[in-house]
Formats: structure tokens, C-alpha cells, sequence
């Protein structure tokens, strides 16, 4: 996937078509799925298959102080997902005060026809783009006939009753209702990071752990211990993961993941892996003492393998990713 990022200076190769999705893809839910199924359906017949999207989201540039904070998904998450999808361009336009002034007309001309090269745009019934927003999905469909390109606006997704946004995501996410984000993502949540060198308590425990920091900006679930899957050189764990500050072996406010892998005893420090929260299974809590602890892991690790045994024959896949039932 070729990736461009931190210039608004770039053409894409002439001769070669583009469909093009434009959105802000937090969390990557199944309404943005729904959009990227457009573009990725013309890629077959030889049309390039191009994500559009401002970096950072036009949220976190005008987000008043004490706005939401947090995102759904990380630029390095963004991309890892977009690829294994099967997208050929990702493009990372710069949000800042002067891209984001730009008028929506010159915008759609200069940007999306002239450098983009789009014959196809798909974009949600929500879009804004260009100064104060004015750009819309009307404006789009008004403007590509003229500049050369079909207009393909999606209708929001509904599930269980209610519209499918970020939102929403972010909603339940807070909940740690995991069963439920993950049917709004069509995956379970996921967390990437680098696997770094712990305290080794979990090895001295007698249940070595991975433990990865996940990156400042990403939203997290309630701490506390969750049912999961971790992904580490190509390969889908079953695990049990502690997302939290580990209050019984340190005082150090340092939000990290750790998970225990069934099956899993390889040396990784450095590798990248993909945590997907499956379940909660219960609050993160101080324990009187190093074995109140130990035998706590013992009934969490015990349930996980009754839990992944049970549904061991029922793993869903989906697009390369863990699915939890």
C-alpha cells in the first residue's frame, strides 16, 4: 500500500483512475466498512482503490479544551487495517488551519480531480470537508459531473435499532460492553503496540506475559481483565489480557496492556503485536498480597481456556483479523 502523508504537495500517477472513500475512519466501524466495500468492488476492474483522510481528524484541530479526547483507532492502526482490506493508496491529507481554510469548490477540483485523479467518490450522507465545513454530500454530487467523477454517497448503517458512528463506538467502549463494539466494528477492539520488557512478575508468577503500552491518544475500555486474542508474527492467540495500572506490584500510574497467551512462551521484545478484547471478565483490583494475586491469575487463566475451548471450533475470522464469540 503506498502511503501519502504530511504534504498536500503529491499527484497520483496519471493514466491510472482512482476510486477514492473520504471520511475520517475512527474506529473503523461497519458503516466505514459499507464505504470502503464501494471502492474496493472497482478495484477489480482496474481502478486504483484510494482512502481519503484528513491527519489529525478535523475533531481533534477545532475540539474545544475538555472536548472528547482519545481515538478510536491510531494512524499506525488506521493503516495496518487499511492494507490488510486490500487498499492501494492511503492518502493522510494535513489538517491544519490553512488546509482546513481551503474553499470546498477548490477542494473538490484542485485536490480530488486534479491530484487525485478520482473517477469514483464515495462518501457518507454526513461528510463536511472544506472552510467552516461548508463542503457537504449535496455539493459533491452537484460538483462531480462537472469535474469528472460519479458520486457515491452511503446511507448511515443501522444495527440493533441505532445509526452506526464512532460515536456510538465510543459509547460502548466506555461501557466495556466489548460484545457489543465488536459487532459495531464488524472485529473485535484492537490495540497495537510494541511488546516492551515488564517487571518479568507474570514469569516469577508462573505465567510468563506480554506486555505492550498502548499510545497516549488511544481510547481505552474500563480497566480491568478481558477475555481476548493477540496476534504476534502472523499468528492468533487465545489470551487473557489486564488492561490497567497493575495496582498490586505498582504504584506507577502507567497505563499498559498484559496478556497472558495460551501456548505462547517465544522471547518477542520489539515485535508488534495486535491485542483484540474480547470480553470483560472482571474490574482490575488491588490485592492484599503477590499470591492473593497468583491464585486470582490461576482462576482468570482457568476460565479463558474453559471459555476458548468451548468455542475453539466456533473462532470467526474476519478479514485477517481475530473474531470473538
Amino acid at each position: 500500500m503506498e502511503i501519502i502523508a504530511n504534504t498536500i504537495d503529491f499527484y497520483l500517477a496519471r493514466g491510472r483512475e482512482t476510486a477514492a472513500a473520504m471520511g475520517k475512519f475512527d474506529g473503523i466501524h461497519i458503516g466505514h466498512r459499507r464505504l470502503l466495500g464501494e471502492i474496493l468492488a472497482r478495484r477489480e476492474k482496474g481502478t486504483a482503490a484510494c482512502v481519503f483522510t484528513f491527519d489529525p481528524s478535523p475533531s481533534v484541530l477545532f475540539s474545544p479544551p475538555g472536548g472528547e479526547s482519545g481515538v478510536l483507532s491510531t494512524r499506525e492502526e488506521k493503516r495496518l487495517l487499511f492494507e490488510r482490506m486490500g487498499v492501494d493508496i492511503l492518502i493522510e491529507f494535513p489538517m491544519n488551519r490553512e488546509t482546513a481554510a481551503m474553499p470546498p469548490e477548490v477542494f473538490a477540483s484542485e485536490v480530488l480531480a486534479e491530484r487525485m485523479n478520482v473517477s469514483f467518490l464515495a462518501a457518507g450522507r454526513d461528510v463536511t470537508f472544506g472552510a467552516k465545513g461548508a463542503g457537504n454530500a449535496a455539493l459533491l454530487e452537484r460538483l462531480g459531473p462537472e469535474l469528472g467523477f460519479q458520486t457515491g454517497i452511503i446511507d448511515k448503517v443501522c444495527l440493533e435499532g441505532k445509526e452506526v458512528s464512532s460515536t456510538l463506538v465510543r459509547e460502548r467502549l466506555r461501557q466495556g460492553d466489548m460484545e457489543s463494539v465488536e459487532r459495531l466494528l464488524g472485529m473485535p477492539y484492537m490495540i497495537v503496540g510494541r511488546v516492551s520488557k515488564g517487571k518479568q512478575l507474570g514469569r516469577t508468577l508462573g505465567f510468563p506475559t506480554l506486555n505492550i503500552l498502548p499510545a497516549a491518544e488511544k481510547l481505552l475500555p474500563p480497566v480491568g481483565v478481558y477475555f481476548s486474542q493477540v496476534r504476534i508474527r502472523g499468528r492468533l492467540y487465545q489470551a487473557i489480557s489486564n488492561v490497567g495500572y497493575k495496582p498490586t506490584v505498582t504504584d506507577e500510574k502507567i497505563m499498559g496492556v498484559e496478556s497472558y497467551l495460551y501456548g505462547f512462551e517465544e522471547e518477542v521484545y520489539g515485535e508488534t503485536a495486535e491485542v483484540y478484547l474480547c470480553s470483560f471478565r472482571r474490574p482490575e483490583r488491588r490485592f492484599r498480597d503477590v499470591e492473593a494475586l497468583r491464585d486470582q491469575l490461576r482462576e482468570d487463566i482457568a476460565a479463558g481456556a474453559a471459555r476458548h475451548n468451548k468455542q475453539k471450533d466456533q473462532t470467526v475470522r474476519r478479514s485477517g483479523h481475530g473474531g470473538c464469540e
